[in-house]
């Protein structure tokens, strides 16, 4: 299944590279006609698309490989740095934009055939803002952040062209040509705030940056499903390798258990969460023994070993999983 999503995801990032090249083409044919700084500003965040897409192409190849001996884990962290890439190159991108926009405020600068150029660019927005639609709902479905980037880089780009036509209409009606360098160097400071957001996105998950929401679904979910037999659990992170997760985590389980019966708990509990989850998971979990410190938090009604009353349930919730120790009435 995971095999078809790969393929589903490198066959759909090959359409987005296609799509990327002819829109490029078509902004630059705009740039030629109207010479507009504005529209330069599209281009050239187009360029970026262009080589973001064929650089999340390979990752998503690279992705879908299965793990090898030099790499245990598989090659999913793949997509983190080609993100991280993508993002620089959009705020590099962002950067020239504003210098060629600072350059012709200065110097002034004949516009030509706006009305023409406005048709063509309005024309490519529309098609960015859909194939950014549907890219960012497949990424989704297949928990492929690649997918999800170039969809938002699309929409995004969405957002600036529309900007661009904007700009456009204003300066054929009005004649005031300032108003399309202006354009140009708000859009460059705007293309550069998104490309520190997916680097800073792409940066959390090459450092395996903790996710607080993903933690707490997880903990919510155990909750509701929770055995009593299931004393705690604790120590419990979660790391991504493309679109797949990675969980570590202690259960704590009564001492007295045999080694098959203890085994067959913390299988449940693995069983549980693999079922409900339409991600692979690779699991590491360590079974802890209970200490005296347990029973006022066990939910053992009957337990034979017993050495202090039970005083309250512990819900777990995102934090507290994710503490090194063991829970008491006090942690």
């Amino acid at each position: 299944m995971n095999t078809e999503k790969n393929y589903s995801s490198i066959a759909f990032q090959k359409w987005i590279a296609v799509v990327g090249i002819v829109l490029f083409l078509g902004k630059i044919v705009a740039w030629k006609l109207t010479n507009s700084d504005a529209v330069f500003s599209d281009a050239m965040e187009s360029i970026v698309n262009v080589i973001s897409a064929f650089m999340g192409l390979y990752a998503l190849y690279l992705a879908a490989k299965p793990r090898d001996e030099n790499h245990p884990y598989g090659h999913g962290k793949v997509e983190f740095v080609t993100s991280a890439i993508e993002g620089s190159l959009i705020s590099i991108a962002g950067v020239m934009i504003i210098y060629e926009g600072t350059n012709s405020l200065i110097s002034g600068k004949v516009l030509n055939k706006l009305d023409l150029g406005i048709w063509i660019i309005a024309a490519t927005a529309v098609v960015n803002y859909i194939v950014g639609y549907i890219s960012i709902q497949k990424g989704k479905r297949e928990n492929s952040i690649v997918l999800v980037s170039s969809g938002k880089h699309l929409q995004s780009d969405t957002i600036t062209t529309l900007g661009v036509v904007v700009s456009l209409v204003l300066v054929y009606f009005t004649g005031l040509v300032w108003i399309d360098a202006v354009v140009a160097l708000i859009l460059g400071f705007y293309i550069i705030v998104i490309g520190y957001k997916i680097i800073r996105k792409s940066l959390s998950g090459i450092m395996d940056e903790a996710d607080p929401e993903m933690l707490e679904r997880l903990a919510t979910f155990l909750n509701d499903n929770r055995q009593a037999e299931w004393i705690d659990v604790h120590n419990m992170k979660i790391q991504q390798f493309g679109s797949r997760l990675h969980i570590d985590a202690h259960l704590t389980l009564p001492w007295y258990f045999e080694l098959r019966k203890a085994h067959d708990e913390m299988e449940k509990m693995i069983l549980l969460i693999a079922e409900n989850t339409d991600r692979k998971v690779e699991f590491n979990f360590h079974m802890d023994d209970c200490k005296p410190t347990s029973c006022a938090i066990c939910q053992i009604s009957e337990c034979p070993v017993r050495q202090h009353a039970f005083t309250k349930k512990i819900d777990w919730n995102g934090e507290n999983i994710s503490q090194p120790d063991k829970h008491t009435l006090n942690s």
